[in-house]
């Protein structure tokens, strides 16, 4: 008890710490707002193509828009990494957030006609292609604005806040579908919030946000050509961090069974817990499940800075791994409603402190020249991952979403994690490997600047 109310008081701490920098705050400010669009937005596509009383999506139907949604967007990363690395990042944000807005105007074109084809995936496809590319320019722009001993907290405090703000985004979107019973109208207001994040993020400076160039790296057309041996090029830079590298390891197989369990769960409250005349209590319920893994992101945030202080953060990666495991056996394998919003919360909390730890290891252990570009294969990782397991849910997953041996699979699936990550990156550890650039070593605790092998326990 008393360490989460220490937890607590260290975030507040934190966040008022960082927000005494300008510049941190008017990033800041991008992200919230951005996010929040984001949650008023996904509230109008679930409530137009899951809760419609025309459809009744069975696990095949999920993945095939998370396939539309995020895969083609996996192919064209390494691209728009490229872009990170050679514009400035300051007028990705702008540009990106306008270029959302008036993509949500065709959506809302689309929606208006009642055509739930081809061409409203396309539409959505872009906007959410766009979406993730603007997050991969938060990330990489975030080591601009905080002092590198910062970036622990930072990244408890940004995504997380941020994923606040989308929560509450979709609050907002769904009071505002409950009161006025229009699709159209929270797509209108998606379209106002982007807007007014592309204004926010004229606040920074041009070069605020990087990237550092050197005036020896190719133009943009001449490295667009060359991106394969780009991707080589920063597989090399990886190869030899390899704290980072497993870092992104760990990722991939963590979207990978924690969006298996979000295909069931959207299944589960779709078509097991409430019949086809309850979309609304469906949709409710669904909405504080998700609330739940809110919930938890947000604790995560809290008590991640302080784990990362008691162990090393490969250590902590490897424990929450751990975590992951045993709750997706116990609560979730009751499968009741009350079970799977505490499985819920805990899973958010798994899951966010790993993500967390693991863009630390990133931005601190990978040169600026080269972090737009491996942020966009984290999110190829991020996006390939998940649709792996929505297509493998497609597979294996009945229409009510409820299976125990898919549950024991994903159970064990976090457990192995666990187990090969800890010996690897404790290898890695023990052979003295650190972060270049003066980052923190995987095996280093957060704010220690000593190599582990002074350390005692």
């Amino acid at each position: 008890m008393s360490c989460g109310y220490s937890a607590g008081v260290r975030f507040l701490r934190d966040l008022w710490t960082l927000l005494q920098r300008r510049d941190f705050r008017r990033l800041f400010a991008v992200r919230l707002t951005s996010q929040f669009g984001d949650g008023v937005f996904q509230v109008a596509l679930a409530s137009y193509v899951l809760f419609s009383p025309e459809r009744a999506p069975d696990a095949a139907a999920i993945a095939g828009l998370f396939a539309v949604a995020l895969l083609p967007y996996s192919i064209l990363g390494p691209f728009t990494g490229v872009l990170l690395d050679r514009w400035s990042r300051r007028q990705i944000l702008f540009a990106a957030n306008l270029t959302r807005a008036v993509l949500v105007i065709g959506v809302g074109a689309i929606v208006a006609a009642d055509n739930a084809g081809v061409l409203f995936y396309v539409a959505v496809l872009l906007t959410l292609g766009v979406n993730r590319f603007l997050l991969s320019g938060l990330s990489a722009g975030l080591p601009h604005v905080v002092e590198r001993d910062e970036l622990v907290m930072a990244n408890a405090v940004t995504p997380t806040s941020g994923t606040a703000f989308f929560l509450i985004g979709g609050g907002v979107g769904a009071g505002v579908k409950l009161i006025v019973d229009s699709d159209l109208t929270v797509l209108g207001l998606t379209v106002v919030i982007y807007t007014a994040a592309a204004l926010l993020a004229l606040r920074l400076r041009r070069d605020q946000l990087g990237p550092d160039l050197n005036g020896d790296e190719p133009g943009i057309g001449e490295a667009l050509r060359t991106i394969a041996s780009g991707l080589i090029d920063g597989g090399r830079h990886l190869k030899a961090r390899p704290q980072p590298a497993l870092g992104l390891a760990a990722i991939g197989s963590l979207r990978f069974f924690f969006g298996l369990m979000t295909v069931a769960m959207i299944l589960l409250y779709r078509n097991y817990f409430y019949g086809p005349g309850q979309l609304d209590q469906a949709f409710g319920a669904l909405a504080i499940a998700t609330g739940a893994v809110g919930a938890g992101l947000f604790v995560a945030a809290l008590v991640t800075p302080w784990g990362t202080r008691v162990m090393a953060l490969r250590q902590w990666i490897t424990w929450l791994f751990v975590g992951a495991a045993v709750v997706s056996a116990v609560p979730i394998g009751f499968y009741t409603k009350p079970a799977l919003v505490a499985g819920a919360f805990l899973t958010g909390f798994c899951a966010q402190g790993i993500k967390i730890s693991v863009d630390t290891l990133v931005q601190t252990g990978v040169d600026d020249v080269y972090r737009g570009r491996v942020f966009s294969l984290y999110d190829m990782i991020f996006n390939v991952g998940q649709v792996s397991a929505a297509a493998l849910g497609a597979a294996i997953l009945p229409d009510s979403g409820k299976s125990y041996a898919v549950l024991a699979f994903i159970v064990v699936g976090f457990a192995l994690t666990a187990l090969v990550y800890g010996r690897l990156s404790s290898r890695a550890a023990q052979r003295g490997d650190r972060l270049d650039g003066g980052g923190l070593p995987g095996g280093i605790r957060a704010g220690d600047q000593t190599d582990e092998r002074t350390q005692q326990g």
